[in-house]
């Protein structure tokens, strides 16, 4: 990113079709030049119709979309030069590899021999030099999403938008084309803005993150302080795993608070995060690799505060980690990750154990809205 003027200003937008329930709701969001921004959220929090709205899909109810400071609400899909890479690819199946690649610059009337130069430098992009007279069908998921991308890079455009492209791949191929897409982006440098409801994905290619939920970006960060300090209770739920408790706010000491739990009335010791009161309700999150695992009453050097007790109901193998699952005195489940190498120390199932953590670590957030 390079800290100048945004590529795209999204201004006061809102999107409805019944004129009461709003997809996108009065959105203000800058997108740098050259950027990898990806939209995040579960299905119908408005990330899909924002890109659709971008790409000139949809049309806005309320407000104005800028690309490069020019408005775009009355500029068709065609004359706004973004790429776009939808999740089927869309790929000509009558079509060559080349055909497919090239039929943007045809459509705008570019000389067959410009063409020509310019898909063959697209497919060296993609590598996929020498597949030019194949047909999709004799193609793998990875090399047709791979001509998608070409495709969309081939007339040059100021921005590409992606619609969860990855979602037909399996885990492995998906994975690989993560880390191709993010290269890709890297090389280029070409603006990139991204859907997907994959908080993995997410965390792995972006630059920044902005996390959709009802119509409004709930955060905009880059992926680290996206997981590590997230602003509200969705955030922290969504991005991750999340151990989470319900309570009550009993006293706080600038961001540091004490909860009492709902289930059987432990006081334990965290962080606040916003704007909650004494006596509000709030909800605890924390990570399963920020806690720690002991046998009961076993001499640990851990605030007196954070530390709940339950006994060991399973431990999960998988491979560099395990996973304890722990049945809290409250019955609440409580979730430990932590490395292989921790795994022989731990106590066996049925054992009485304390979990316990840093107070930095366990975060109080103000319970979500129904």
């Amino acid at each position: 990113m390079t800290g100048s003027d945004p590529i795209v200003r999204f201004v006061g937008i809102g999107k409805t079709y019944d004129g009461v329930s709003r997809i996108v709701d009065d959105l203000d969001l800058d997108i740098e030049r050259g950027e990898f921004l990806t939209l995040l959220g579960p299905s119908g929090s408005g990330k899909t119709t924002t890109l659709m709205l971008l790409a000139g899909f949809e049309t806005p109810t309320a407000g104005e979309i800028l690309l490069e400071g020019k408005p775009l609400t009355r500029v068709p899909a065609y004359q706004r030069n973004i790429g776009m890479v939808f999740q089927n690819y869309a790929l000509f199946p009558h079509m060559t590899v080349t055909e497919n690649i090239g039929f943007p610059l045809s459509v705008r009337s570019v000389p067959a021999a410009d063409i020509a130069r310019r898909v063959e430098r697209a497919l060296d992009m993609v590598q996929l030099g020498g597949f030019g007279e194949r047909r999709p069908a004799q193609l793998s998921g990875g090399q047709q999403q791979r001509v998608a991308v070409a495709r969309a890079l081939v007339f040059e455009p100021k921005l590409i938008l992606m619609d969860e492209p990855l979602g037909a791949l399996d885990k492995q191929l998906r994975e690989q084309m993560q880390l191709e897409i993010r290269r890709l982006h890297q090389r280029l440098g070409v603006t990139m803005v991204y859907v997907t409801h994959d908080q993995a994905e997410a965390l792995t290619m972006s630059d920044r993150i902005a996390v959709f939920h009802r119509g409004k970006i709930q955060q905009l960060d880059v992926p680290v302080q996206m997981y590590e300090n997230p602003k509200n209770a969705f955030v922290a739920r969504f991005i991750g795993e999340n151990n989470r408790l319900d309570g009550r706010l009993e006293a706080c000491d600038g961001d540091r608070c004490t909860i009492r739990l709902a289930a059987g009335g432990t006081p334990i010791d965290g962080t606040l995060v916003g704007s909650v009161k004494s006596g509000d309700e709030v909800t605890i999150s924390l990570r399963p690799e920020r806690v720690q695992i002991g046998a009961a009453g076993h001499t640990i050097d851990a605030h007196p505060g954070c530390r709940l007790a339950g006994s060991l109901q399973e431990i999960i193998y998988l491979g560099d980690h395990v996973r304890a699952r722990v049945a809290l005195t409250g019955n609440e489940e409580f979730m430990v990750k932590r490395p292989i190498s921790e795994a022989q120390g731990l106590p066996g199932i049925g054992a009485a154990v304390d979990v316990f953590w840093a107070p930095e670590h366990c975060r109080a957030f103000a319970r979500e809205s129904p």
